[in-house]
């Protein structure tokens, strides 16, 4: 085996203009793999990680029945919610837990009207992790202090005339299907670039939510921040077994249209990361073709030195894999170079986010693309299982070539 590796390793530097070739065919084609999955990797963690913070935590639990009737935002308050929220926080995946208030509602200034879903939440929880508050326009987000103040976005304040310190009339059903009023001021306004999510969403303090809605200290919802996208799973069936009289959900369940977006997503960046595959493997095809051909005098007197037909088909498929190899050692070294330069410097889509919507603001203005040790190795294993299926074919037709006729090949 020794002798064939080195015999193998010599005939490929034999040519080592057509080695280098293959090598740079294979390492831009792999740096290609895998800015892709950095890029798709960093846009779902953005995409993702802003859903999140946008639609009240990776998980959140809600009284029984709450699930059925989620989308009129059902006053169920729950049980203990101060139990809820520390046994959320016991989690070590999870980075915060907060208690919310959600209901409908109508926001009224000077004639107009708006429909609105009202969220009453902790602001000193909630402050370090909104989205929201993140994206202040005007003025500032809510404080504990706060009493009678509204967050609102700047699609509301567009569609009502209204700016900060104005007072509008907030409308909410209370826990017994009761409409609430109160007179609240504008203190801040945030700006998503989202204008159908920013008219219809508005924030109190809880405390006022509590006051209003007749839900004195109680809450409808516990939204729970985890870490780390991805490990909603984990702590979704430990937080089920701890607290079996209520739903928990993620917010990929309560949120399916949103799921479906990012499914497509996914859809058609596995379709690109295919294409890319196969022209990587039709040129490596390619070149090994063109080995075989140039070379089949060199086949005919390994095989009339006695060498067996299967002995040449392997010595082929190493040194394809060969070519794997090295290629696979420089790409990845330099794609991961690359990648980490990217990752903190980050790509400017500011030009380019307002054109995909609601998924271009989730995105954000800047992507920095990820990339893990398990997904590195994983496309270097893949160059060299490539490398290797795409010589198979030349090595059958070099195994085939009888000795005579090969060495009379001109």
């Amino acid at each position: 085996m020794s002798q064939t590796f080195k015999l193998a390793w010599r005939n490929m530097w034999r040519n080592w203009r057509r080695t280098i070739i293959a090598v740079v065919a294979i390492v831009l084609g792999l740096i290609l793999l895998l800015m892709m999955d950095g890029m798709i990797k960093g846009s779902d963690q953005a995409i993702f990680g802003n859903a999140v913070r946008l639609y009240g935590g990776n998980l959140q639990v809600h009284a029984v029945g709450y699930r059925e009737r989620a989308n009129r935002l059902p006053m169920l308050p729950l049980d203990d919610a101060d139990a809820v929220v520390q046994a959320a926080r016991a989690q070590p995946q999870v980075l915060a837990a907060a208690k919310r208030i959600n209901t409908a509602g109508i926001v009224i200034h000077r004639g107009k009207s708006v429909p609105v879903a009202i969220t009453a939440l902790e602001p000193d929880i909630e402050a370090a992790i909104s989205l929201q508050a993140e994206n202040v326009s005007q003025g500032r987000f809510l404080s504990t202090e706060d009493g009678d103040a509204i967050f609102i976005g700047k699609g509301l304040a567009d569609r009502l005339e209204v700016t900060v310190g104005d007072n509008v009339t907030l409308l909410g059903r209370s826990k017994n299907e009761s409409m609430r009023q109160h007179n609240f001021t504008v203190v801040g306004i945030y700006n998503l670039n989202m204008p159908e999510f920013e008219k219809g969403a508005v924030f109190i303090p809880l405390i006022d939510g509590q006051t209003l809605y007749n839900l004195r200290g109680q809450a409808t919802e516990a939204a729970i921040f985890l870490k780390q996208i991805g490990t909603e799973g984990d702590v979704l069936t430990a937080l089920k077994a701890q607290l079996p009289g209520y739903e928990v959900d993620s917010w990929q369940t309560l949120k399916g249209d949103l799921r479906e977006t990012l499914d497509t997503k996914f859809a058609f960046t596995s379709f690109f990361g295919i294409v890319v595959i196969l022209i990587a493997s039709i040129g490596i095809l390619n070149l090994m073709l063109m080995a075989v051909f140039e070379r089949t005098r060199e086949m005919g007197v390994l095989s009339a030195l006695g060498m067996k037909g299967r002995q040449v088909m392997g010595l082929f498929l190493l040194e394809g894999s060969l070519i794997g190899v090295v290629g696979a050692v420089i790409g990845c070294g330099l794609g991961f170079a690359l990648i980490a330069l990217m990752s903190s410097i980050g790509i400017d889509l500011s030009k380019f986010s307002s054109g995909f919507g609601d998924l271009g603001a989730l995105l954000g203005s800047k992507l920095y693309p990820i990339l893990t040790v398990d997904v590195l190795i994983s496309r270097a294993v893949l160059v060299v299982v490539i490398t290797t299926i795409a010589s198979l074919y030349p090595a059958w037709q070099a195994s085939r070539k009888e000795p005579a006729q090969a060495l009379h090949h001109v």
